[in-house]
């Protein structure tokens, strides 16, 4: 089990855009597996790579009892939204707040082997597609909410007893970005 440090809200690597991923390998294989684990640990709903501080297109989720990952995702959304769904973030430790989002979303992607995957979800598993696939893009939660909410939202943050820790510094990394964002 390799449990890695989740980056919090202010981390440089939360708001940079991952790159795709183009080899699926035995490096791409353990990322999966740290991402699980971590996931698994904290717990959490879902988990993308750069919350780990991973530049790159992957999230695991788990939702229903169902576990899975997800590489290089495509999303097709429903126009329904949801305007009272509440969503929290690892990197948002302790926080909750409405985000509006689509119902149902359909996403296309890989899975660690490089093999096409079609996952449907609706209600929370969709929530958890979009989020994760926002995170790949450099996109927060806060960043859905309208601007009285994101307010409130930045309140809780400040106020909250993690903000403002400094960004962990990581000494090695086995995958390719060596723990950088790209």
């Amino acid at each position: 089990m390799a449990i890695q440090s989740i980056r919090l809200f202010g981390d440089p690597v939360l708001t940079t855009a991952a790159a795709p991923v183009v080899d699926f390998d035995k490096e791409l294989r353990k990322l999966v597996k740290d991402l699980t684990d971590t996931m698994m640990d904290a717990p959490g709903a879902g988990l993308a790579a750069p919350q780990i501080g991973v530049g790159l297109r992957v999230f695991t989720y788990y939702i229903d009892e169902q576990l899975g990952h997800l590489i290089n995702p495509d999303l097709d959304l429903s126009a329904e939204i949801d305007e009272e769904g509440e969503e929290g973030c690892l990197s948002f430790p302790g926080l909750s707040f409405p985000t509006p989002r689509a119902i149902r979303a359909v996403a296309k992607g890989y899975d660690m082997y490089g093999e096409p995957v079609t996952l449907e979800g609706t209600d929370l598993m969709a929530r958890c597609f979009q989020h994760e696939t926002d995170h790949l893009d450099g996109i927060l939660f806060i960043d859905r909410m309208d601007p009285k909410q994101r307010k409130l939202a930045m309140k809780a943050v400040r106020e909250a007893e993690w903000s403002g820790l400094s960004v962990p510094m990581v000494k090695f990394s086995p995958h390719t970005t060596g723990g950088r964002a790209l």
